[in-house]
């Protein structure tokens, strides 16, 4: 496994390239990413690189937990060729880029609402690291299903040549979704977090199982108002092909919240009965 910082090193592909991109802090969910890749491409290549350009609140960025050395030992058993850790200035070799990437209504609603310019500067640095990187597919959780929606659409809209691959969520025993964020949070905290899960799969139930979408909505938003230490920013209904509010069909529940001062984010599919 060869660990660079510039994209000439990076080199050629070798046959199909697929791309993992993460900004570091890396769990079982990252893994699963890169073994996906591992079985459908040649090469695999995974980016360690904290965008700043997706964090609308400094203080956010700062405590953005980092730790090469943890990553690169838990990539080094898996099928990955290279690590590409650039520095700020690599991928942005003139400070802060002048023409972005538009996120559209996408960047409007929900994760968009609650943090402008999120989706904006994620798409930048994905269609950035794709140039970079020559990769013929990109993996990405469905942990982020809006994230996934609007790279998908960028890719459409934009003729990129590449696959956009999503990977399932992985969860922990509880069914909390990994993400890097969880090591932020206390014992106290975590076990608060459980409640978001519990909450998406009632709503997920009530509407597989014939309830309205609004009756389904209401059943998961209950759960949430019985966990007082838990700040919900949103618990709806996503339309999977377009990110927007969804009124019917098969939908995206999806939750965001704070739990012990850490934003977490998590969703279910669900299909109308």
């Amino acid at each position: 496994m060869r660990v660079v910082t510039t994209a000439a090193a990076l080199g050629a592909p070798a046959g199909r390239r697929g791309v993992v991109m993460t900004m570091g802090a890396l769990h079982e969910g990252h893994l699963e990413l890169v073994r996906t890749a591992a079985r459908e491409c040649d090469e695999v290549v995974v980016t360690i690189f904290v965008n700043p350009l997706q964090f609308n609140d400094p203080a956010d960025l700062e405590r953005y937990p980092r730790d090469l050395d943890a990553d690169l030992a838990l990539l080094a058993p898996l099928d990955v060729a290279t690590v590409f850790a650039p520095t700020v200035d690599e991928v942005y070799p003139a400070g802060r880029p002048e023409v972005t990437v538009a996120s559209g209504r996408i960047g409007e609603v929900f994760e968009g609402q609650y943090r402008p310019g999120h989706f904006d500067g994620v798409l930048t640095v994905v269609l950035k690291l794709l140039h970079l990187t020559r990769a013929d597919a990109a993996f990405f959780g469905e942990k982020d299903a809006q994230q996934l929606i609007a790279v998908r659409r960028m890719v459409a809209d934009l003729n990129v040549p590449v696959e956009v691959v999503g990977v399932p969520t992985v969860r922990e025993a509880d069914g909390l979704a990994m993400s890097s964020r969880n090591a932020l949070l206390t014992d106290a905290a975590r076990a608060d977090a459980e409640v978001l899960w519990h909450a998406l799969s009632v709503a997920a139930a009530a509407y597989s199982g014939g309830r309205g979408l609004g009756e389904a909505l209401a059943a998961g938003r209950a759960v949430l108002a019985g966990a007082p230490r838990v700040a919900v920013d949103y618990f709806d209904a996503l339309d999977p092909a377009s990110g927007l509010l969804a009124t019917s069909g098969e939908v995206i529940f999806a939750v965001a919240a704070t739990v012990g001062g850490v934003r977490l984010i998590d969703n279910v599919r669900a299909p109308q009965a």
